[in-house]
């Protein structure tokens, strides 16, 4: 670990960190490695064959399923941004990064997160509109639409993220470069700072609330106006189906936004970092994960498509 020496202040600027991981658990740190690999490699599976079939079949050429393609390519990045990293880390034996790529990794991660906050909660709202105005969705929901949401999602998670991750880091580092997580969560680097921090956490506050319980709350709107909407239908079995996916779905949205809200809005005095990482877990690993088959592969469309694809590589593989 290498620092460079401040002649002004007894401060140091840190070219290296360290990342405790799961370190202090070792009778279960090789459980915790594999449970990781095995999330991120069944996230990808699943997220890349949302995105081929969505592309490949005209038939998935809809709003809905332009947004659950954005929704997979977001989860790609936003898993391999986090856990990337701490798998090569553990394999490598080496569990440092340089302040450059500690600094990308916070950017990426954030951004990815601030953007599924956002684009979950405008689904949601494609979701009431197909629903609950179904004559009118072609016109409300057109092409321009759609990309204009997507675009937009993207733009409000990449400067927010950009707004934080900048606060963060011109803040002078002390000579501990030990992060107790395992990548570079902004949480975790910020106990590093020892200077005052009150505006970075003002400003992050501000940020949280705009991204987590304010497009929390569009989405339990949007989907309580679907609810009522479903309770006027007579066939029991399309309630029974109707009411499945909705639980389906908001299961995801309850998994994602509440770990987050327990850690970006609990009271600074609260110090639990080593909870924390566990809760990390649920939303870079376990909700991108479940967000292609909770949202698509359940359904007769995508479950046709994939078949389709899946066809068409093996024809191919074999040069039929």
């Amino acid at each position: 670990m290498r620092s460079i020496k401040m002649a002004t202040t007894n401060w140091t600027v840190v070219s290296n960190f360290v990342f405790l991981g799961f370190s202090l658990y070792p009778n279960i740190e090789i459980t915790i490695f594999i449970l990781c690999l095995l999330i991120y490699l069944i996230t990808l599976l699943g997220n890349i064959i949302l995105i081929s079939s969505t592309i490949l079949d005209s038939r998935l050429h809809t709003p809905m399923y332009f947004f659950l393609s954005n929704l997979s390519f977001l989860d790609i990045c936003y898993t391999s941004s986090a856990l990337t990293p701490m798998l090569t880390n553990f394999i490598s034996g080496k569990n440092t990064i340089s302040f450059l790529g500690c600094a990308v990794q916070m950017y990426f991660s954030l951004a990815m997160g601030s953007t599924e906050c956002v684009l979950l909660s405008l689904m949601a709202y494609d979701r009431y509109v197909a629903i609950c105005n179904p004559l009118r969705y072609p016109v409300i929901m057109n092409k321009r639409v759609c990309v204009q949401i997507a675009a937009g999602s993207w733009v409000t998670g990449c400067l927010t993220a950009l707004v934080e991750a900048l606060s963060v880091l011109h803040q002078s580092l002390c000579g501990n470069s030990i992060i107790n997580h395992f990548t570079c969560e902004i949480l975790a680097v910020l106990k590093l700072v020892c200077v005052d921090i009150s505006m970075v956490q003002l400003i992050m506050l501000v940020i949280s609330v705009l991204l987590l319980p304010i497009p929390m709350l569009l989405i339990c709107v949007s989907y309580a106006l679907i609810l009522s909407n479903i309770l006027r239908i007579r066939s029991g079995d399309g309630r029974s189906k109707a009411f499945s996916t909705c639980a389906a779905h908001l299961t995801v949205v309850v998994l994602f936004y509440g770990t987050a809200l327990s850690m970006y809005l609990k009271p600074p005095a609260v110090d639990s970092q080593e909870v924390d990482k566990f809760m990390a877990l649920v939303y870079v690993g376990v909700t991108p994960m479940l967000n292609p088959i909770i949202y698509s592969l359940r359904n007769k469309e995508v479950k046709a498509a994939v078949k389709k694809l899946l066809r068409a590589t093996t024809q191919e593989s074999l040069g039929f």
